[in-house]
């Protein structure tokens, strides 16, 4: 029988001191600043590049960690730096699973290389999926793509939001309804090359938090693309299409359904562990501040009210981590989410961040309100969590209908 260990191995150590060394070196000094002037953070993004960690060869190396556990670990570690900066790090990376997932292997070799740019030159792409009137109903999407046989070009229309890296990138990858009667079954990712007319940023917005993370609308104006940016190319669209056709004629249009849903299921535990990385940061925070703030003569961890927060904190983290591993390692392994696992590791960590940044900005009592310590900005960027990539209210619904096999509304 196997040995069972959740014990890290020597390979996986060594990255995750890498990828920590960096993070408190270069990201965690940067972090207040790039937080305060609520830009890009180019100049750490280039670091990033030239130590290696910015390129899509490390996460595929991470991807691809036989446990699991590469993407989760290297998440934890960035965050645990800065959430928004971390963010403008890996931000590409979204944009270039889309391609590797559903292109060719020529728009892979074509567009990851300018996605990323080089270290001296980077780049950054960005994915554009959510609109004003389709977030978490991803079946309202409403920006088009039509295909004009006669030139061999599809010709987008509509407006993008909440895109990360939107309008700055050098590469778009656009998320468009190609057939509206097939509902999400009808849609397809595009790529727009740069510099491409019709293309271009509408609002940026002022955020809550991540504030280092570039976020903007993307508008798509008669955008016309070579049939070629289509990713997977045509005839797997037209085939994809058909079969569609023929299930919704069939009546098996739920089950398509809830195969995409399951795709957007094993993506979860990644966000949940930027929140682990956010929370055990802040947790940390407060723990070094208990043991040296001195209150009425003695440390404020020596009061019950204090050290009983701080216990519950890291218990909490600590268990949200292993839902995320649990996770990631059900899913490299092939093993289904019959409980809806990737939600629980994202919900449940989501709310731990939130949770425990909380607790973090109250140990240090009015301390804790300024800038001049981090978990006021910890606290702020852990809000995000429980939106992006799916709202905590939503993965309590996929859990719900996952456990229970009802359309619960």
């Amino acid at each position: 029988m196997a040995e069972f260990t959740m014990e890290l191995n020597e390979d996986q150590k060594q990255v995750r001191d890498w990828i920590h060394g960096f993070a408190a070196d270069v990201i965690r000094p940067a972090a207040a600043e790039w937080d305060e002037r609520e830009e890009t953070p180019w100049p750490v993004i280039q670091e990033a590049a030239k130590v290696g960690i910015y390129s899509l060869d490390f996460y595929a190396q991470q991807f691809f960690d036989p446990t699991g556990l590469g993407v989760p670990m290297a998440m934890e570690e960035l965050f645990w730096g800065d959430a928004g900066i971390a963010l403008s790090i890996v931000g590409t990376g979204l944009a270039a699973i889309g391609v590797v997932a559903n292109g060719t292997e020529e728009q892979i070799g074509t567009w990851i290389p300018q996605m990323y740019g080089t270290p001296d030159d980077v780049k950054v792409a960005a994915f554009c999926s959510s609109e004003p009137d389709a977030g978490s109903d991803v079946g309202a999407m409403r920006t088009r793509a039509v295909y004009d046989q006669a030139k061999d070009e599809w010709v987008l229309n509509g407006t993008k939001t909440w895109a990360t890296n939107g309008g700055i990138a050098n590469v778009h990858i656009v998320v468009a309804v190609v057939d509206p009667e097939l509902g999400t079954k009808g849609h397809a990712s595009f790529i727009v090359p740069p510099a491409t007319p019709g293309l271009s940023q509408g609002q940026k917005f002022k955020k809550h938090g991540i504030r280092a993370s570039h976020t903007a609308e993307v508008v798509l104006e008669d955008v016309r693309v070579p049939g070629a940016c289509l990713l997977g190319g045509k005839e797997k669209l037209d085939e994809r299409l058909a079969r569609a056709r023929e299930r919704a004629a069939a009546g098996g249009g739920e089950r398509v359904k809830n195969a995409a849903m399951a795709t957007f299921e094993a993506s979860r535990p990644a966000v949940g562990a930027m929140a682990v990385g956010t929370a055990r940061a802040a947790y940390e925070v407060a723990l070094d501040y208990a043991k040296t703030r001195t209150q009425f003569g003695r440390p404020i961890i020596d009061n019950q009210g204090v050290a009983f927060q701080l216990a519950d904190m890291r218990t909490q983290i600590d268990a949200a981590r292993l839902l995320v591993w649990r996770a990631s390692w059900m899913a490299v392994a092939g093993r289904p989410f019959t409980a809806a696992e990737g939600s629980m590791s994202k919900l449940y960590a989501s709310e731990v961040a939130k949770k425990v940044t909380a607790q973090a900005v109250q140990i240090l009592g009015g301390n804790g309100f300024t800038r001049e310590y981090p978990v006021e900005r910890m606290h702020r960027d852990a809000a995000i969590y429980t939106i992006f990539e799916g709202t905590s209210e939503i993965q309590r619904l996929v859990i719900a209908r996952t456990i229970s096999g009802m359309p619960i509304r």
